[in-house]
């Protein structure tokens, strides 16, 4: 296969794609959100598209854990470096809050609860936007704004605590609504359908299977022979999906599921479902956006409660018209939801905001860490040491290459569980052991803005599952009206294409936490050039032969990469089930004097309704006194 040069990929296309506001006309800078495209009464400060100095949302480029969002926590952790002698500010505040993702704002918002709405709250985030996993993708073109997600995805009502429940009727968070607002369906509604593309340079050939989903029986059978196997193979797949016994039949339902869960899903492929090794590599990458894992992490078990084949051959009736996933979502997925506690905790910031129009709401970035307000959130300062003091908590941090420390009477530390031990080296070292445990999942969803669907409509596919390359799947991004904001399901463009996954680690990369560490270095060390080079070459293969020109129809690329993402999960295969009480994670969240721990990590969950649950807790342990 002859590779297409960075030019005809289109790479020297001036898209201002790496730190500027992309492709729209000066024009267009000046215009209104178009009644069409909101759907609603605008908020006064959605009037024109913003800069990206001002306002990080529409910045593009190398995005989620950003060039100097990370480099200060890897010098503390990896090279052990001390951060001295620190400048006292003369600020004293009753909380800081290390993190400004949701566990955090979160915490800022029970802190409150419990202590007064007086209290004086800090809240610091290494990032230039808060959020945290929780990121806002927003574009414009043409005096349309496109909304899309680079992170949290949607919200898991059925699982919600009372207290999530209490906490998201504070916000004005009506789940039912917002569900009725939705149509999209991950490329799975009606008249387009999902697909596999195979790509030339892993494959042999470049070919698009549409109507082609491997999870589901009947799609999957009817398609089989294009897939670009040996003949052995496909025939074997074929013969995979219409067998209908129970391989299990000699064991009771506690030895099965027993056996289930020791058995990675491949190895169950290969030995009771007679797949080679040619054919279950067509599975590998099924998980990457959903575990951010590969199939071999995962056991049999696992597998089938993700909804990918196999429980026909243990006595089970498989799901032929595959399912939905009854979410709740906004148009930049769970950013609204940070959006909207901001807008409660720092009203100046967003004036008027509410559940209603938080997707347009237009945040005023300086009003957050204003001297005087009851709330401050200071972006760009990475937290580096927090000590119990004699009269509270001394919290150290780096913000514009200078080191400062505050002082406050309690402390929550919303960032990720790794980092907590060297930001505290006074815990005990049973807590330390416990908070390293969980090696994070990485995650990466690339968006790309492109001029229209023609391509895709052409084709008849609105998401695609690709097993040969970086991302293992995208999928067109729209048809969700919520917070006020409004994109057809069958709106033509500019639409967003979510490109969805992590990065496979090596195959000698054999324990999990060994493959997460392998997958996360890899995407630390892929530029940004690197990702737009494998989407430009994604589409140009995909899209091209409908007439998709991937130098011209490329409007706008943002990486958001999340080398620490989903939180750890236990799993079956690596993880002991630990008595209640004794499990990593719960050693691990315990309070240190006045410092509580509040994240989806101290659930070992990665779920929006755990980081709030946890943000519950962290704030309950808090002492009443700094004594």
């Amino acid at each position: 296969m002859s590779r297409k040069s960075d030019k005809a990929l289109g790479m020297h296309r001036p898209i201002d794609r790496r730190d500027f506001l992309h492709g729209a006309v000066a024009s267009a800078l000046a215009l209104s959100l178009t009644a069409s495209l909101a759907g609603a009464d605008q908020p006064p400060q959605a009037t024109a598209a913003p800069r990206p100095e001002d306002y990080p949302p529409v910045r593009t480029g190398l995005r989620g854990s950003h060039p100097g969002s990370f480099e200060a926590a890897h010098a503390l952790a990896r090279e052990g470096r001390s951060f001295d002698n620190p400048r006292d500010l003369d600020e004293h505040y009753d909380l800081v809050v290390a993190g400004a993702g949701i566990s955090g704002l979160a915490a800022a918002h029970f802190y409150r609860e419990r202590f007064g709405p007086d209290a004086r709250i800090l809240l610091l985030d290494n990032h230039d936007d808060f959020g945290g996993h929780a990121k806002r993708n927003e574009f414009h073109q043409a005096g349309k704004m496109r909304l899309s997600l680079g992170g949290t995805h949607n919200l898991e009502w059925w699982e919600f605590s009372p207290t999530v429940k209490a906490f998201l009727d504070t916000h004005g968070v009506d789940t039912d609504a917002m569900r009725a607002k939705r149509q999209f369906r991950y490329g799975r509604t009606a008249p387009n359908s999902p697909a596999m593309w195979f790509d030339e340079e892993t494959y042999g050939v470049n070919r698009l299977v549409p109507r082609c989903d491997l999870a589901f029986p009947g799609p999957a059978v009817e398609t089989i022979d294009q897939l670009p196997i040996s003949v052995a193979g496909r025939e074997a797949l074929k013969a995979f999906y219409r067998r209908r016994d129970n391989v299990l039949a000699d064991r009771d339902e506690e030895a099965a599921e027993a056996y289930l869960r020791s058995l990675a899903y491949p190895e169950f492929l290969r030995r009771h479902g007679g797949l080679s090794g040619e054919v279950t590599q067509l599975f590998d990458k099924a998980a990457h956006g959903s575990w951010g894992v590969e199939m071999r992490a995962l056991s049999a078990m696992e597998a089938f409660e993700t909804g990918l084949p196999g429980v026909h051959l243990v006595g089970e009736d498989p799901d032929s018209e595959g399912r939905d996933y009854p979410v709740a979502m906004w148009p930049d997925g769970n950013a609204s939801l940070a959006r909207l506690q901001v807008a409660r905790l720092i009203p100046a910031a967003a004036p008027g905001t509410d559940a209603g129009n938080v997707a347009l709401a237009r945040f005023d970035y300086g009003k957050l860490d204003e001297p005087g307000a009851p709330v401050r959130l200071r972006l760009n300062a990475t937290v580096v040491n927090a000590s119990n003091s004699v009269d509270g908590v001394a919290v150290t941090y780096l913000k514009d290459g200078e080191l400062l420390r505050v002082n406050a009477r309690h402390c929550v530390l919303g960032c990720y569980n790794a980092i907590i031990p060297h930001l505290c080296p006074e815990l005990p070292e049973a807590q330390k052991t416990a908070l390293a445990y969980q090696v994070k999942h990485p995650l990466v969803l690339t968006n790309v803005l492109i001029r229209n669907t023609d391509a895709l409509d052409r084709l008849g596919i609105d998401a695609v599952d690709c097993p040969g390359r970086l991302h293992a799947s995208l999928f067109t991004f729209r048809g969700i009206d919520t917070g006020g904001y409004r994109h057809d399901l069958d709106d033509s463009g500019p639409v967003s294409l979510v490109f969805w996954g992590t990065i496979s680690p090596p195959p000698e990369a054999v324990d999990i936490k060994a493959q997460l560490r392998a997958s996360r270095q890899a995407m630390l060390e892929l530029a940004f050039e690197d990702y737009e080079r494998e989407v430009r070459t994604v589409l140009d293969g995909l899209l091209g032969p409908a007439g998709f020109d991937v130098a011209r129809d490329v409007l706008a690329i943002t990486v958001n990469r999340w080398p620490h993402g989903y939180a750890y999960e236990y799993l079956d295969l690596w993880d002991e089930d630990w008595p209640e009480g004794e499990a990593p994670h719960e050693i691990a969240r315990q309070p240190f004097g006045r410092i509580a721990i509040a994240n989806s990590d101290a659930g070992a969950s990665a779920y929006t309704h755990v980081a709030i649950d946890e943000a519950y807790r962290a704030v309950a342990e808090l002492p009443d006194q700094a004594t």
